[in-house]
């Protein structure tokens, strides 16, 4: 039963939801004691298992872990009736109420205290209504002022003279400013977004969100509710999240702990496919051609050329026995493993067990028994094995991607009806590496690699994967991604009109037949809860020229957001940037200064001689560093409470074409949580004007 202040209890209702948030924190402590006083010396067989049940401790351990500026719970929930006890169950209230948190509290008995969010009984408290109210009477949210409650807010579900409206606590968690990493929406997840964070493991699903609709978070909270759902599947076979940058994943790497959940891999699409060191770069150009789909066919062919077909027969000597298969039976089994289109790898493994089941149809025809031991044997003998190592020879991936990049004739071979001459000439090195080891290979190079290697030898599948910020992704990356979900599912995450590469996806279903999961459902977040509504306005008159079948985005933010526009001139530009920065530093919560890399070094080197302290992204705020100087190109995923953003037309400017730079100006304009000012001395993008 849960375990709450009775409901005869004369003291005031603030007060008593006080004392159950210090009794939850005790009954915690007390869990995480018990947890810290387990003695395995006498359960253990060896010290192998000592290991393995210490590590789960451990683990446990610091899972209970209190985080005191953390709430434990953020609501409560009062239920008409206690669940599972039907419309004639007991009317008892301590049956009938749960408080709702991060993760699970009970006391000594055993009873909750604190239910986790993800239970289902904590499902109406994001996606109750007063048109559905879910048989609950009652919905509570708390305020709370570091880590101490200091309010609270109900909502009347069946009270019909009751407005649905949105709360003032919710409103307030939403609009709050943050110093630290990227703040968790577990309190203030809305119901569509419920719906995908719930939604079962066996789908896949691709999340459309524009600016601020919270779709990064909602992919955070639905690997967690996985974890909790599915937790011994997916301990099996894992979980990934893949991110844009190392700074974006160091950016929410703190997310999901708050959320209950501390073992979850992260990534970067670059980091997944790190056969070959990057060292090279690629022209727009050539990095396009190079992530385009149909790459994989010309490798599939060059990773095959090494196969020849037999012109000898295979003779084995058995004691006395002589047992010969023939060439063409040799090619026809050759043959009929290249037309089933299996792995380079697999199929080496298995043409030598061919070859012996072949020689054992003789052997049986002429009166033998032979039997697995002989199978065995035969593949093993050093005629089958000299005949395999002719015919299927073993392929290495970096060494055949670098041929058909420094090799005209190889690459004119393979890409024959794929790929035209021109576009052959745009794949070739201008000067052939010696080695696998001395090559400038770039970003896209090292894809490549990675589909070569899935060729040889299957790629390790995992049970879940999130990919956020999906829309840069070229399609051989998008395929680099599929493999490692390839009998799972995926959650995708991504906005069209923040795509900044050239080979950036122009619309999720072509994007998902590449990942392997065409059908994926795409839900799309247009309400913003984070872009302040003057922001996202300005910001969405880029739309029409960057992603035009797109939905403008809209905000209930209620306050509207500092937005100003500032001119200045060349010589006292900076001079007006360092002066904005120091306007938002006035006020409380993180800022960030956006502005094109190429200014970077100097803006920085303006800062410090201001005397204005700054961080690199990524790295934490604190009350004494709150600034951060950002480059354009790494913005993406960011968030921060003020940004000073400098120089759209620089920023524009710094990308290859024009699609793509008015498509990193939207990105920079929309990290804002509060107030955006933008400062410049160039004459702003016509599409930014309305010009």
């Amino acid at each position: 039963m849960p375990a709450h202040p009775s409901t005869t209890d004369t003291r005031d209702p603030l007060r008593r939801e006080q004392d159950h948030l210090a009794e939850s924190r005790a009954a915690l402590r007390a869990m995480r004691a018990d947890a810290e006083s387990l003695d395995i010396a006498d359960v253990t067989a060896n010290w192998v298992n000592a290991e393995v049940l210490q590590a789960q401790i451990d683990s446990r351990i610091k899972a209970l872990a209190d985080h005191a500026h953390t709430p434990l719970f953020f609501g409560r929930l009062d239920y008409l009736h206690a669940p599972g006890a039907g419309e004639d169950g007991p009317e008892d209230a301590d049956a009938s109420r749960f408080y709702i948190g991060r993760r699970h509290v009970h006391d000594a008995d055993g009873d909750p205290m604190v239910v986790d969010w993800r239970a289902p009984v904590s499902q109406p408290f994001y996606r109750a209504s007063r048109k559905e109210p879910m048989d609950v009477a009652l919905r509570r949210r708390f305020g709370f002022t570091g880590g101490e409650l200091t309010a609270y807010e109900d909502e009347h579900l069946t009270d019909p003279a009751a407005e649905e409206t949105t709360g003032r606590l919710l409103q307030a968690e939403i609009e709050r400013p943050r110093v630290g990493p990227m703040r968790d929406i577990v309190a203030t997840i809305q119901p569509e977004q419920d719906v995908i964070v719930r939604a079962g493991l066996a789908g896949s699903v691709c999340v459309q969100g524009a600016p601020g609709t919270g779709k990064t978070a909602v992919g955070l909270h639905r690997v967690a509710y996985l974890l909790y759902a599915h937790r011994e599947r997916l301990a099996r076979t894992g979980t990934l999240v893949i991110g844009p940058n190392d700074s974006f994943l160091r950016y929410i790497e703190q997310v999901l702990p708050a959320l209950g959940e501390l073992d979850v891999q992260q990534a970067t699409v670059e980091g997944l496919v790190a056969h070959v060191e990057v060292r090279g770069e690629d022209s727009p150009e050539a990095a396009r051609l190079k992530g385009d789909a149909r790459m994989a066919e010309v490798l599939r062919r060059a990773v095959r050329s090494g196969v020849r077909m037999p012109t000898e027969p295979v003779v084995v000597v058995r004691g006395s026995r002589r047992w010969r298969i023939p060439a063409y039976e040799l090619e026809e089994i050759v043959r009929e493993l290249l037309d089933r289109g299996i792995r380079h790898g697999a199929a080496r493994e298995a043409l030598p067990r061919r070859i012996a089941h072949a020689v054992l149809v003789r052997m049986e025809a002429a009166g033998e028994a032979p039997d697995d031991r002989v199978q065995d044997a035969v593949a093993r003998n050093p005629a089958v094995k000299a005949a395999v190592k002719a015919i299927w020879p073993p392929a290495d991936p970096a060494r055949t991607v670098l041929r058909l990049l420094s090799d005209a004739d190889f690459l004119a071979e393979h890409a024959e009806g794929v790929l035209t001459p021109g576009e052959q000439r745009t794949l070739l090195w201008p000067k052939p590496p010696r080695s696998v080891r001395s090559a400038r290979w770039s970003a896209a190079d090292a894809v490549l690699v990675d589909e070569a290697c899935d060729l040889v030898e299957r790629t390790p599948s995992l049970g879940h994967v999130v990919l956020d910020e999906a829309q840069d992704l070229s399609p051989m990356q998008y395929r680099a991604v599929g493999r490692r979900c390839s009998t799972g599912s995926v959650t995708v995450l991504g906005d069209i009109a923040q795509g900044t590469t050239p080979w950036s996806t122009p619309g999720w279903p072509e994007a998902l037949t590449h990942l392997g999961k065409p059908d994926a459902r795409i839900e799309e977040l247009t309400e913003g809860f984070r872009v302040p509504r003057d922001v996202i306005a300005y910001a969405s008159r880029l739309l029409p020229s960057i992603a035009p079948g797109l939905k403008e985005a809209t905000s209930v933010r209620e306050s509207a957001g500092d937005l100003r526009v500032l001119p200045s001139t060349a010589g006292t530009h900076e001079d007006a940037v360092l002066e904005a920065c120091r306007a938002a530093l006035t006020r409380e919560g993180s800022v960030g200064l956006i502005a094109a890399a190429p200014r970077v070094p100097a803006l920085s080197a303006a800062l410090s001689a201001a005397g204005l302290p700054h961080l690199a992204p990524g790295e934490e705020t604190s009350p004494d560093a709150r600034l951060t100087l950002v480059p354009a190109t790494l913005a993406k995923g960011l968030e921060y409470d003020y940004v000073v953003l400098d120089e759209p037309a620089a920023i524009t400017a710094a990308e290859p074409d024009e699609r793509t730079g008015l498509r990193r100006l939207y990105v920079a304009l929309t990290r804002a949580v509060s107030g955006l000012t933008v400062v410049h001395a160039e004459p702003l993008p016509d599409a930014l004007t309305g010009r």
